[in-house]
Parts: C-alpha cells; sequence; structure tokens
C-alpha cells in the first residue's frame, strides 16, 4: 500500500514572522523551550533574541539594567537566561586560579595583602602590593594565563584601591600618591595626595575624586595644563574608606568610618565641594561604610561594618533606605556589587563569604564559602553575566556559572 499522502502544513505556522513572533512573546521560558522541539523553523524563531529579552530582564544577571540597557550584547540572550538559573540556584564550578604569598614586613610577623581588582573584556587587573598587574583571562573564562600581560607600578607602598575607566587606571596607595596610567601606552602621572594613605578613589569625566586616612576627600582636575591640580579640599572630620561619583558628574559620595556623630554617608558637590545632604540617621558608632556603588544617579548601594546592605533612592528620601539586608552571620561587609537589576553580590569579612541576594527577597539568596580553615575577608569581587571573581587575603577565585 501506498503511503498516505502528508498533510498540509498547519496554517498558524505558516503566518508571517512578526505575527509569528507576537504570539509566542506571550510565552514563558519552559513554553518557549518546548516550542523549539517541534521543528527547526520553530527552533529557530523561539530563540530569538527579541523572545527572551522580557525573559530576561526578569532574571538574575542576565546582563540588563533595570532601564533595559543591555550590558552583555554579544551573547544570545537564550543563553543568559539558562545560566542565570544557575546564580540563583548555586550551581557553579569552584576554582582557586591564582595565589600569592603574604606580605613580610619584620621579621616573625607578616600582614596579608588587600588585594583590589577590576574586570575589564579579556583582562583581569589585579592588585598585588606596590603593583597593578594585567591577567588574560582564558577563552573559557576561567582561569587566568599564567604570566600577567602588563604590570603598572609607580606607588612605594601598597594600591589600597584603584578603578579602570575609559582605558586607564587610577589607583591610590599607601604612600598617599595617586597614580595615573594609560593602559594601551607608556603615558603616567604621579602626584602627592594626601598626608596619609589614599583608601579609595574613583575617575570620571576629567576628574578624580580621593579619600584618604587622613580625614579629608579630595577632587583633582586632569584637564590639560592643570593635570594633578587640587580643586577642592573636603574637612570629612572622619576617615574616608569609601567613595564613587554618580553618574550624572555632578555630585560624589564619600562613606566614612562613623567615629563621630555624623552620618558616615554624604554628598557633596562636585563642581562647589560642598555638602548637599547626608544619607541616614540611624546609624551607630563604628558603622563605617566601607564600599558604595551607584546603579542609577539616583540609586546607590552601601555596606560596611555593621553587617547591612542598604539600598538609598535619593529622589524619595535621605533619612532613610528603601531597602536593607542584614548579612546572616553578623560579618562586617567588605565590598558589594550589582548586575544594576536584580542581583546583589556581597563579599564577607569571615572565611571568604560570598552570598548573592535577590532584591526581591528579604533574605540571603545563595552563600559560598571560600577560605578554610584560614578565614579572610573578601576584600573585592566583580563579576560577569557567567564568572564571578573574588579577592581574598592570598588567593584569587572563581565561580563559573556555566557548569551543569
Amino acid at each position: 500500500a501506498s503511503p498516505p499522502p502528508s498533510s498540509p502544513p498547519s496554517p498558524l505556522w505558516a503566518l508571517p514572522e512578526e505575527l509569528l513572533l507576537l504570539i509566542c512573546s506571550y510565552l514563558d521560558a519552559q513554553a518557549l523551550g518546548r516550542l523549539g522541539q517541534v521543528c527547526r523553523r520553530l527552533r529557530f524563531l523561539s530563540s530569538r533574541d527579541l523572545l527572551w529579552r522580557r525573559i530576561a530582564r526578569g532574571c538574575l544577571n542576565s546582563g540588563f539594567t533595570q532601564l533595559g540597557t543591555d550590558l552583555a550584547a554579544g551573547i544570545p540572550v537564550k543563553e543568559r537566561v539558562k545560566v542565570s538559573q544557575n546564580w540563583r540556584h548555586g550551581r557553579c564550578r569552584r576554582e582557586t586560579v591564582l595565589k600569592w604569598k603574604r606580605k613580610q614586613v619584620a621579621p616573625f610577623s607578616s600582614i596579608f595583602l588587600m588585594p583590589w581588582m577590576e574586570l575589564d573584556g579579556e583582562y583581569l587587573y589585579l592588585s598585588q602590593a606596590e603593583n597593578i598587574q594585567a591577567y588574560q583571562l582564558c577563552p573559557d573564562g576561567t582561569g587566568l594565563q599564567r604570566h600577567p600581560q602588563a604590570i603598572f607600578s609607580g606607588h612605594q607602598e601598597d594600591v589600597c584601591r584603584f578603578v579602570l575607566v575609559n582605558s586607564h587606571i587610577v589607583s591610590g596607595g599607601g604612600d598617599g600618591n595617586i597614580v595615573l596610567h594609560k593602559i594601551h601606552g607608556s603615558y603616567s602621572v604621579k602626584f602627592s595626595a594626601h598626608e596619609q594613605e589614599v583608601n579609595c578613589v574613583d575617575f570620571q569625566g576629567g576628574l578624580i575624586v580621593s579619600g584618604s586616612r587622613d580625614r579629608t576627600a579630595k577632587v583633582w582636575s586632569l584637564s590639560t595644563g592643570r593635570v594633578g591640580q587640587c580643586l577642592h579640599t573636603v574637612q570629612t572630620e572622619d576617615r574616608v574608606w569609601s567613595i564613587a561619583i554618580s553618574p550624572l558628574l555632578s555630585s560624589f559620595v564619600t562613606g566614612t568610618a562613623c567615629c563621630g556623630h555624623t552620618s558616615p554617608l554624604r554628598i557633596w558637590d562636585l563642581e562647589s565641594g560642598q555638602l548637599l545632604t547626608c544619607l541616614g540617621t540611624d546609624f551607630h558608632r563604628g558603622a563605617g561604610v566601607l564600599d558604595v556603588f551607584y546603579e542609577t544617579p539616583s540609586l546607590l548601594l552601601s555596606c560596611g561594618y555593621d553587617t547591612y546592605i542598604r539600598y538609598w533612592d535619593i529622589r524619595t528620601s535621605t533619612r532613610k533606605c528603601v531597602q536593607e539586608w542584614e548579612e546572616p552571620h553578623d560579618s562586617a561587609l567588605y565590598c558589594i556589587r550589582s548586575d544594576k537589576n536584580h542581583m546583589i553580590a556581597s563579599g564577607s569579612s569571615y572565611y571568604g563569604v560570598v552570598r548573592l541576594w535577590d532584591k526581591r527577597q528579604t533574605r540571603c539568596l545563595q552563600s559560598f564559602h571560600l577560605s578554610s580553615p584560614t578565614s579572610s575577608p573578601v576584600y573585592c569581587l566583580r563579576f560577569s553575566t557567567t564568572h564571578l571573581y573574588a579577592a581574598l587575603a592570598s588567593a584569587l577565585h572563581v565561580l563559573d556559572f556555566t557548569a551543569p
């Protein structure tokens, strides 16, 4: 018997692509995945970034900000949604990719280095003692090339913190100096900035802001003919641990040690150096702010010694934060970072604990203990859509969330 004639194509799949995309836009991730198993045409159609973008904006660390800006263009959105589920459920592969020894400062004594780092495309920049070293990431994003591709020097004492902006590195050191390097070239500038160590720096729009243990914050010019000229000196009356310039380039925020009766979070006018506002009224003495991070010109994250992550919206109130999360083991929080959407990552002071938080929840989402048995703070962390890097006292750890 001859085989029955093939049935004509379904009228639904014969629709123009624009209408099919509109219909598919009402499906969730599971339905889209199943749709892609029907035939080749639907597999291609259901994988379109246009369909997954709406879903991705509700996921953790999928590369989209609250405003919808895509920070990971070039990576298929569907793949980012899959990896996002690994972030949410804590599924990852852990690896120690770099180790270094304690720094000897006197016979029979030693101290830990306090490393800082930045990610930039295929490179990771890491401060180690007086230098900043640039390591190329391996193609899979997990490991580092054994030897650094470049070394940036200029400080006589340890680098405290540095920032990487527009192919420039600006660093502050324990020697009280600020050093500016151009990554692709031999250009560098060094100038004396503070009487004591420069604990924190930021660089935007041709201006550097710095904060120091000497209880001052300063604004520096990098314009032609005025490089290294101090424009303003702000008397903070307290040691400055963290600093950040607003994305609007109109103001900057300082996080101080909170040893007096003034709020440790204050916003200053960048042009005049005058105090604009104080954030919060319920900080306890000693609740110093160790890290601050602008998500938008009006949204700001802070963390520090009092074990809280605070989320500030300066459009609504400067007296009280709009959300807060408490570190469950009563540890100081050394660093925070956000995907500028739903996820926050924090590093605590004990046993190298990295925590992931979902702003839509009150409790910690996932925890990773990276330092055992020796306890070490997480001094700095950075992440991409697929990997998280954490710098501890003597090692650099990576969490690979592409692992099944």
